[in-house]
């Protein structure tokens, strides 16, 4: 936990890119989860004592705790303490409480569990969209395209949020519609913690990626838009797989990570919410 990745550059020149100590400590905090198999509801121990058994201050932990509740995986509550969060969507997403962002294993089973859910979705709306539903889901692919055009991630972030709730809209189907919900909500997890707010492809081809994916819904093509979409999500999965390797097997030391001789805190710019994420 005490090392940072080694990312490689397009012209294959290697720069080093550093990861705030308190992101370390999230993900750390994420392990100690699992490995205590604590589910939503139980009690943390306070941020002192979590300091003490993570080897990190008090400071790093309190920005740690601060990222994790703003994604939703924990709860805080004054005069009470540090809680693992309730699932938002009910019982069934409790078996979820271990899902680790920053895992190749977790990420792959949810990209591709997303394959299954989002292609069917797409194919559905196909079928199924109203003219309006059409308009909107158009919408989002058109923003999403404009932003990623302008590298602008905020908005392209917020458009891609449009895009694949519309599609979901779409497929007049609410389970399928929670699926596609509940799973992004986890996506966007992993894109925090591995991406820090940095784009981890082109938005631009994403942006197309919607336009193509919308263009297949509204002239009636489910087996098209379902193919497009598989292919839209195979490129997220790339990105994804190239970055964990990346963490794994070329790293260097953070002074300001947990374990390493630099500042005592280790404390980067105050995080209350997450970084904008970019993963489409």
């Amino acid at each position: 936990m005490s090392e940072q990745r080694k990312v490689s550059a397009k012209d294959g020149a290697a720069t080093r890119r550093y990861r705030p100590g308190y992101e370390l400590v999230a993900e750390q905090l994420l392990g100690y989860i699992g490995e205590q198999d604590l589910h939503p509801g139980d009690r943390l121990p306070t941020e002192a004592g979590l300091a003490e058994i993570l080897g990190t201050s008090r400071n790093v932990t309190r920005e740690a705790v601060k990222v994790l509740a703003a994604l939703g995986r924990l709860s805080v509550r004054r005069g009470a303490g540090i809680f693992v969060a309730e699932s938002p969507g009910g019982l069934a997403d409790d078996h979820l409480t271990h899902f680790q962002p920053t895992s190749m294993e977790h990420v792959l089973m949810l990209l591709d569990y997303r394959t299954l859910i989002e292609s069917e979705t797409a194919r559905r709306a196909a079928g199924q969209a109203t003219p309006i539903e059409v308009r909107d889901i158009r919408d989002g692919a058109e923003r999403s395209l404009e932003a990623g055009r302008g590298g602008d991630a905020d908005a392209f972030a917020a458009a891609d949020k449009l895009f694949h709730d519309a599609v979901g809209v779409a497929a007049h189907n609410v389970f399928l519609r929670s699926s596609v919900a509940n799973v992004r909500r986890l996506a966007a997890q992993s894109d925090v913690l591995l991406f820090h707010g940095d784009t981890p492809g082109s938005l631009e081809v994403a942006g197309r990626q919607h336009l193509a994916i919308a263009e297949a819904i509204a002239s009636g093509d489910p087996d098209r838009a379902a193919e497009l979409m598989n292919e839209h999500i195979a490129t997220t999965r790339h990105q994804f797989e190239r970055r964990i390797r990346d963490r794994l097997f070329n790293v260097t030391p953070h002074a300001d990570a947990p374990g390493t001789s630099g500042p005592s805190d280790g404390v980067g710019p105050t995080v209350t919410t997450p970084p904008a994420t970019s993963a489409s």
